[in-house]
């Protein structure tokens, strides 16, 4: 069937592939009515009762999404609900709550939703779009805990397989879902590094997120049909609009198809140039999605979960025990691990307020005014080496000074590894991101200075073209084809060529389809993407002829607009590999 009415497409973010029609279920999700009731002290140990109480029902809930998670996508992916319950049984934040309640002689739902609403409010101004999305995740728990403080229920089913539309889905919502066979999500808000987007891929129900206005334009009932290709939902679909995308779904299945038969290939052109394709991970768990989608190795892995689990910072042996595990999963293959790029508002460091967390105190501006938390993370990482192929990247360098002074860090640890006869790779390489403008043109010096360089795109093209990605008035002025961005692109290329250093790209640059066929040409030695993006990419790599790449390179290089740039890489790419399903 198809509606009458007026159809209308809205765009957003693709996060789980696949193309689903069906009736729309409006998921209105109920926010906690908080009432700062004053209590008399005796009131406060019952108020206290009734915390501990919803903590406990909260975490056997919590332990059923988990159990269910574990049967439905295995124990990697329930991980997710580990770090909520992990929250639960955070002492130090519920007994600040218990003495505020004390103190202030407020109800309980009000005291924890201010503490827990504190560190995340820290969390959403972080620079990092990672830490922002696990934001939404501690909203989650905070919400679950005063709804049980207050012993309502929270309906999560609904009669038959529908669409669920919604402001924001949280990664328990997305699996409990699940449960009656949801067809698809589409929401208001959220981003593709999400733990429900993450969870969508996981349950291969297609998503798109990021809509701003979805809950605004579908009803209960509506047919919809959601593209988690494209990123687009179509409200009120022509029959004309439901037969292309079913074509599209078709032409789609059969193309994912081709690309397992090159899974286990290397990524090498047509005229035998290799090329080092990895991936960017976060937590230990992924490795095993990104080795099944054909990666060798991975170019980025971020190291601050292990930060956001633990009450203050984590100690050595625990950096170690984790850095370890993903070392072993990956042999033979490289890991690149980057030290800690939380901003100063990270969730473990005191209370540091600060108007712009993109430009303060983040990256390896934190590591060098807290040398003891630096320490203990490079001894952990050079321990981890004496397992597997282990590389370490600084983030957020700006200059020279700061490298020599990392470096005089990373000769100390090994040094005392060596004194206690602890086993590390002496020939552990390391590596800058260049994500800052100051750093891409000194780009030759700071090649000097270490073994490769990575160009962290996210970042860069922000600062570069000083435009706020984040901020929806000028998002749409953020152009990773941007002749600046380009040119900016190939200097650090050439830089690091003329030194002998190999020249990596780990920002969501490196996954677009549409940028492959340049960053080939401009000689990039290694992409690190998102798994999910990883065979798409491969499959370009081993269709073209590396000397063909170098010549669109050369033109683009010439070009004055990003739109004549995307027209023009479009066209090629279309022309070489004409199997590929472009957006």
């Amino acid at each position: 069937m198809t509606d009458e009415r007026n159809e209308i497409t809205l765009h957003g973010i693709a996060a789980s592939p696949g193309i689903v029609y069906g009736r729309a279920y409006v998921f209105t999700k109920h926010t906690p009515r908080i009432e700062e009731r004053a209590v008399t002290a005796d009131e406060a140990e019952q108020e206290i009762a009734r915390m501990e109480g919803a903590v406990e029902r909260s975490e056997k809930e919590l332990q059923k999404i988990l159990r269910f998670t574990e049967e439905k996508v295995g124990s990697q992916k329930a991980k997710i609900f580990e770090a909520q319950i992990m929250i639960l049984m955070d002492t130090v934040l519920f007994d600040a709550v218990r003495r505020r309640i004390r103190k202030e002689l407020k109800s309980a739902e009000s005291i924890v939703h201010k503490e827990i609403s504190k560190y995340q409010q820290m969390m959403l101004k972080s620079p990092d779009e990672y830490m922002r999305e696990r934001a939404h995740d501690v909203e989650d728990v905070k919400n679950r805990l005063i709804r049980n403080i207050q012993q309502d229920r929270l309906i999560s089913r609904f009669d038959s397989k529908s669409i669920v539309i919604s402001e924001l889905l949280t990664p328990a919502d997305t699996v409990l879902f699940s449960r009656n066979d949801v067809l698809a999500y589409a929401t208001d808000m959220g981003g593709t590094t999400s733990h429900a987007a993450l969870l969508s891929r996981s349950l291969k129900i297609p998503s798109v997120v990021g809509l701003k206005e979805v809950t605004k334009h579908v009803q209960q009932g509506d047919w919809v049909l959601v593209d988690g290709y494209a990123g687009t939902v179509v409200v009120h679909p022509t029959r004309e609009t439901v037969s292309r995308l079913n074509k599209k779904k078709r032409e789609h299945r059969q193309f994912e198809e081709r690309l397992v038969q090159i899974r286990d290939l290397s990524a090498q052109t047509t005229d035998g140039k290799d090329v080092r394709l990895s991936g960017n991970i976060e937590f230990s768990q992924e490795f095993r999605y990104l080795s099944q989608q054909g990666a060798h190795g991975i170019g980025l892995y971020r190291t601050e979960g292990i930060f956001l689990r633990s009450d203050g910072y984590p100690s050595e042996q625990a950096q170690y025990q984790e850095y370890k595990t993903i070392v072993e999963k990956a042999k033979p293959y490289k890991v690149v691990m980057r030290t800690l790029d939380i901003g100063g508002d990270k969730v473990v460091a005191e209370t540091h307020e600060e108007e712009n967390p993109f430009l303060g105190w983040r990256g390896i501006r934190i590591s060098l005014d807290k040398p003891e938390v630096f320490r203990t993370q490079l001894r952990a990482m050079l321990r981890a080496s004496a397992h597997g192929d282990v590389g370490i990247m600084l983030p957020m360098i700006s200059g020279i000074k700061e490298i020599r002074r990392a470096k005089e860090h990373i000769a100390a640890a090994k040094e005392e590894l060596r004194a206690e006869g602890t086993p590390f790779d002496e020939t552990v390489k390391l590596g800058v991101m260049i994500e800052v403008p100051a750093a891409a043109v000194l780009a030759g010096d700071i090649a000097q200075e270490v073994d490769f360089l990575s160009i962290g795109t996210n970042d860069l093209i922000q600062y570069l073209i000083a435009v706020d990605r984040g901020n929806e008035t000028v998002s749409s002025l953020y152009q990773e084809f941007h002749p600046a961005v380009i040119k900016t692109i190939h200097h650090i290329i050439k830089e690091g060529h003329r030194h002998g250093r190999p020249v990596s790209m780990c920002g969501e640059m490196a996954g677009d389809p549409v940028a492959t066929l340049l960053l080939l040409g401009l000689g990039l030695d290694e992409f690190s993407v998102a798994p999910v993006v990883l065979p798409e990419i491969k499959k370009i790599i081993r269709s073209v002829s590396y000397r063909e790449t170098e010549e669109i390179a050369r033109h683009v290089l010439e070009m004055k607009t990003e739109e004549d740039i995307k027209d023009f890489l479009r066209v090629n790419l279309h022309s070489m590999v004409p199997e590929l399903l472009l957006e």
